[in-house]
Parts: C-alpha cells; structure tokens; sequence
C-alpha cells in the first residue's frame, strides 16, 4: 500500500510539472500592477495623453497605446485631449517590451526610491522590439507606465506601472494588443492602494 502511495504521488507531481510546461513555460498569468499616489483621489479636468518620449508623438505605434489608456482615462471621469499643451494636467505614457528565454520571472517590485513620484519615471522609454521575432519558445514582456502630473510644476499626482507575460506566438506578445489588457487592468479600482503589488487577472 506504501508502495502505491509513493507511485501515485510520483504520478500526480509528473502530472503537475507536465501542467506547468504546457502552460507556456511557466508563464504567468494575469497582470502585476503597482500605483503610487499622495492617499487622495485626483481631482478630474481637462488631460492631454502624451509619450515620455517626444519623438513618438504622432506615430502610429504611440497612438495605439495612447487610445488604449484615454479610453480608461474618460470612463473615470477625466476630458481627454491629445497633444493640448494648455491642459494643466498630463498623462504621461511610456511602453517597454523584451524578450526572453521560457522562464518564469521572479515578479514585479518597484519602491519610492526607484523613481515613483520623485522625478525617475522618464528613465529608459520607448518600446524594444523583442529579437526573432515571434517564436513559442520566448516569453515576450511588455510593460505600461502612466504617469498623470501637473503641466505647470511637473508635481506628480499618481503613477502606475503593469506588467505581463506572453508566449512570443501568443497575439498578446503584440505590443498594442497587450497594452488594450494592461490599460484596464492598470486602472481597476482607481486610484489603487499606494505602494502595493497586485495581480489582476
């Protein structure tokens, strides 16, 4: 009886691991999301969604990630107008995308010192496109920072960042169509508890 108990457990660990490999190489689901803000909500007005790097205002490819966040933007209540130098208010948006090797990443961790809400948001920017294109075998990560600040002083009002991964043949190692994922869930439950990590599904 010992016997069958130490094969069936064998059998259930192999079954286990076999999961875990069909699941894209142990690629994580859902999407890790960590906001800062100052413990207030915003105060809603008139906000322009620009890229942190002005040479992409315009191009096709910012215009994909921009709609993607001032669709969430108006449904909390803000007037949404791109490109509107005379708003007050700013959204800044940054993408990044990488590739790598099936394996799983040891997860999301951002603190007040690396950036947020102390002027280190603009580090880096720019989507990377992953190299090789898209094959089954790399998981592809693409990361959504927003940041809404004052035009005028440049004070931040919150910042937000979610991160998820993809198979490279998945249509969500796509930069634009994980960005139309990222958006909501980067925005659920706004503005979010300050300075901690969730994972949304």
């Amino acid at each position: 009886m010992k016997l069958m108990l130490v094969r069936g457990a064998a059998i259930g660990l192999a079954a286990l691991i076999a999961g875990c490999a069909t699941n894209g190489g142990m690629v994580s689901s859902g999407v890790d999301v960590t906001r800062f803000h100052l413990g207030h909500e915003p105060a809603r007005g008139t906000i322009s969604v620009e890229p942190i790097d002005a040479t992409q205002a315009g191009s096709f490819e910012f215009n994909r990630f921009a709609n993607a966040v001032e669709r969430e933007l108006t449904r909390l209540g803000w007037q949404v107008t791109r490109g509107n130098v005379r708003s007050e208010q700013v959204a800044l948006v940054r993408v990044n995308q990488g590739a790598r090797q099936g394996a799983r990443r040891s997860g999301l961790s951002i603190g007040l010192g690396g950036g947020y809400l102390g002027g280190g948001f603009g580090a880096g920017g720019g989507v990377q496109v992953p190299i090789g294109g898209s094959r089954p075998n790399m998981v592809v990560d693409t990361e959504l920072a927003v940041r809404l600040q004052r035009r005028s002083d440049g004070s931040a009002i919150w910042e937000g960042r979610a991160q998820m991964e993809a198979l490279g043949n998945s249509p969500l190692a796509n930069a634009a169509n994980a960005v139309d994922r990222l958006a909501p869930a980067l925005f659920q439950g706004f503005p979010g508890e300050s300075g901690r990590t969730i994972r949304v599904p």
